[in-house]
């Protein structure tokens, strides 16, 4: 039989137990990396808990905020924002961001999430309407920094860093997209059509370039030519004049076969000039045959006189020839 007293401290012992169990479980506190939980005492702030064990007083202290302390984006919903021109455009964009002092965004600001959005939205549509539409579609990098300087210190007293902050679409009214489609194709228009006439002006340019060289390349052969022409005739004029001073000389030594052998030959180039001219149709001897016959008899002797000359190994050897004449022109010999 069981005494009562006993089985009552028993069953007190037991209570005991689990109480004092549950109380050291309530004391500590285990936060998961990426976190940190704040500790109130009596609902003010005492301290705060870094990843790992905590140890709080269980009854006294508890947790007031677990606190995200991880980089964290936030969607910035769409709203209507109108230009400095008057423009309407739709945009949205997002915002990244990391708690840094967990104490300061639990207790400074009321539901920090829905306060940063407020705040960019606000910011969003300050700095995109003091730009024209132009400036807004061309330049959101500038558009991005400003928001992101002006937000990240408005966002300091909560302990909260703004780390990014990107416009995602900005969507003008779909009239003015279809403005800016068709002044878009009038540019490349006009673009292409500029292009196609400097195309046009350097191949013109290119064209009378090559005409100069061809032209300059013309002119200089024309100056070779003439320049040896030149030369051919000095040459020519010379061998003449060397000529005519050999004549000259045979014939004051009484040597009158040089004479005819001079005669001779310029009229036998006569004859050739006549007969090769590009207009002669009809070539009429205006001499008797006998002249001719006559001329070429003078040749003969003046060849005869030069191998007699060879033959006795003087000059001039043998006996003279009596000077052979060409008779007059239309005689007869």
């Amino acid at each position: 039989m069981e005494i009562p007293g006993i089985a009552g401290f028993s069953m007190f012992a037991v209570f005991l137990a689990i109480f004092v169990v549950l109380t050291l479980m309530a004391g500590i506190r285990q936060v998961p990396q990426g976190y940190a939980y704040t500790v109130e005492r009596f609902g003010k702030y005492l301290k705060t808990l870094t990843p790992g064990l905590g140890i709080i007083i269980p009854y006294i202290d508890r947790i007031g905020h677990k606190v995200n302390v991880m980089e964290q984006v936030l969607d910035v919903p769409s709203q209507e924002v109108i230009t400095k021109d008057n423009a309407s455009v739709t945009v949205d964009g997002v915002i990244f961001f990391q708690v840094l002092d967990a104490p300061r965004a639990s207790y400074e600001v009321s539901n920090l999430e829905q306060a940063l959005l407020n705040l960019v939205m606000t910011n969003i549509r300050t700095v995109m309407g003091s730009m024209d539409l132009d400036q807004l579609l061309s330049h959101r990098d500038e558009i991005n920094t400003r928001l992101l300087n002006v937000v990240d210190v408005a966002v300091a007293p909560w302990g909260v860093k703004a780390n990014r902050i990107e416009i995602k679409d900005i969507v003008p009214p779909r009239d003015l997209a279809d403005s800016m489609a068709r002044q878009m194709k009038a540019e490349r228009e006009k673009r292409a059509a500029v292009l196609e006439a400097e195309g046009a002006r350097q191949a013109e340019i290119l064209r009378a370039e090559g005409r100069k060289q061809a032209l300059v390349l013309d002119a200089e052969g024309r100056k070779e030519a003439t320049f040896r022409d030149a030369e051919a005739r000095e040459r020519q004029a010379q061998a003449e004049a060397a000529a005519t001073a050999m004549v000259s000389k045979a014939i004051s030594e009484g040597d009158m076969g040089a004479l005819n052998y001079f005669i001779a030959e310029k009229y036998v180039k006569a004859l050739e000039a006549v007969a090769h001219s590009n207009n002669q149709k009809v070539f009429i001897m205006p001499i008797e045959t006998a002249s001719l016959v006559g001329t070429l008899a003078g040749i003969a002797e003046i060849a005869k006189q030069s191998m007699g000359d060879e033959a006795t190994g003087r000059p001039g050897g043998g006996r003279k020839s009596p000077p052979t004449s060409l008779p007059p022109a239309g005689g007869r010999s």
